[in-house]
């Protein structure tokens, strides 16, 4: 069962996006990505808002997510958000493993 977090980062100026380009800059977002368990991390901006990064954050459990918390990883993310002024808001998912491919499918084209 995967976990999916997507966190919405808000900022004003263009903070966001700066925000999200120190991140995988300075290296952060890679060693994330290196983390055990991790299974995608990345950074969307939304067409319709300019002021707001989308993180896509998986994980393979909550152990591995859990861990995540737990890591240096989470000063330095946290350093960048003060730095940036960002506010947050989540969204969190869990595979459903019934559900894809079955009854989605049809809907999906490849």
């Amino acid at each position: 069962m995967a976990i999916t977090m997507n966190l919405y980062y808000t900022g004003e100026g263009g903070a966001a996006r700066a925000f999200a380009e120190e991140m995988e800059a300075s290296g952060v977002a890679d060693a994330v990505r290196a983390e055990e368990g991790n299974v995608s991390y990345r950074y969307f901006q939304p067409l319709d808002d300019p002021e707001t990064v989308l993180l896509i954050d998986s994980w393979a459990d909550q152990g591995a997510l859990d861990a995540h918390h737990a890591s240096p990883m989470m000063g330095a993310i946290a350093e960048l958000r003060e730095k940036y002024d960002l506010h947050m808001r989540a969204e969190r998912f869990v595979t459903d493993e019934e559900g894809m491919p079955g009854r989605d499918a049809a809907f999906l084209r490849k």
